[in-house]
C-alpha cells in the first residue's frame, strides 16, 4: 500500500513580496512541526516556511510510523518533488538534525542551505541506546504524558523552566498531541541512526549551528566540534536557552537565521 503523503504547515511570503528562497525546518523529538510557529515569521522577509511533521506524528493516526531516518529522508524528497522545490535551505532542531543529515547523504542537491540546531553527528552511544529503551517501556505502560513529563526537563533550559510556565505547558502539548504509535517509531529511528561523523566535511553548502547556552542533552562543546568540522559553517550560541532555543528565545534564534539567510 502506498504512504499516505508526509503532511506539513507552510506559510508563504505576503502578497507582493518577493520569494527569497524555501525553507525547510524539521522538527524535534518528541514534537511535531507546530514547534516551528514563531519562525513562520520569516515568510515576511521573503521566505516560503515549510514544517513537515515525521509521520504520524501530530495525532496522525492510521498513518505507518516511521521507524529510519532513511525512510523520513525519502519523504521529505517526495513532498519536495511534490511542491516542485528543487532546493532550499534545510535543517532542524535535535531529531530534525538527524534527519537532515540523512537527507544530505541521499539529496545532497536539495541543499542550498543547512541548518543544525542543538543537534549531534554521532550515533547514539550504548548507554543512549538503553535509556531509549527505558523510554519504550515507559511510553508502553504510561504513554506520552510520562514521556513529556520526563523529557521536559532535558529540553527547556533553566531559565525556561524558571520563567516560562506557559513554555512549559506548550511542550507538554505538543508532546501528548503525538501517538504512542509515533513516540515509538521515532525513538527506533533516534537509537538506529548511522553516525553522520564521516559526511561533516563534505557538506558543500553554508551551515548554520545554533545551539542554546543551557543545552544539557547536546552541550555547546559538541556544536563547536561540528563547526569545526564543516568546512562553510557559522555558530551561534543562544544566551538563556536549552535544547529549543527557537521556542524558548525564538527573537535570538530568528535573528541568527535572518542573517545566515540573508547571506545565501
Amino acid at each position: 500500500m502506498a504512504q499516505t503523503p508526509l503532511r506539513y504547515l507552510e506559510t508563504r511570503p505576503p502578497a507582493g513580496t518577493r520569494t527569497a528562497g524555501t525553507l525547510v525546518l524539521l522538527h524535534a523529538f518528541p514534537l511535531n512541526a507546530r514547534m516551528w510557529e514563531p519562525q513562520r515569521s520569516l515568510a515576511a522577509t521573503g521566505w516560503h516556511v515549510i514544517t513537515p511533521h515525521l509521520r504520524a506524528m501530530d495525532g496522525g493516526h492510521g498513518e505507518t510510523p516511521v521507524k529510519s531516518f532513511d525512510d523520513a529522508a525519502g519523504d521529505v524528497v517526495d513532498l519536495m518533488d511534490r511542491l516542485h522545490i528543487e532546493s532550499a535551505v534545510i535543517g532542524g532542531v535535535s531529531m530534525g538534525g538527524y534527519l537532515a543529515f540523512a537527507l544530505y547523504r541521499w539529496a545532497a542537491r536539495y541543499f542550498a542551505g543547512m541548518l543544525l540546531a542543538d543537534t549531534r553527528p554521532d550515533a547514539d552511544s550504548p548507554e543512549a541506546i538503553e535509556g531509549r529503551q527505558r523510554m519504550l517501556a515507559t511510553l508502553a505502560e504510561h504513554g506520552p504524558p510520562a514521556i513529556a513529563e520526563a523529557m521536559i526537563p532535558r529540553l527547556l533550559g533553566e531559565t525556561t523552566r524558571r520563567t516560562r510556565p506557559d513554555l512549559v505547558e506548550e511542550v507538554r502539548r505538543l508532546v501528548v498531541s503525538n501517538s504512542p504509535e509515533a513516540i515509538e517509531g521515532a525513538l527506533i529511528a533516534l537509537m538506529t541512526r548511522p553516525d553522520s561523523r564521516p559526511i561533516l566535511s563534505t557538506i558543500d553548502c553554508p551551515v548554520l549551528i545554533v545551539v542554546g547556552e543551557e543545552d544539557v542533552v547536546t552541550p555547546p562543546a559538541i556544536s563547536r566540534d561540528m563547526h569545526r568540522a564543516i568546512p562553510r559553517s557559522s555558530i551561534v550560541t543562544i544566551p538563556g536557552a536549552g535544547h529549543l532555543p527557537s521556542l524558548e528565545q525564538p527573537s535570538l534564534f530568528n535573528s541568527a537565521l535572518a542573517q545566515f539567510l540573508a547571506r545565501l
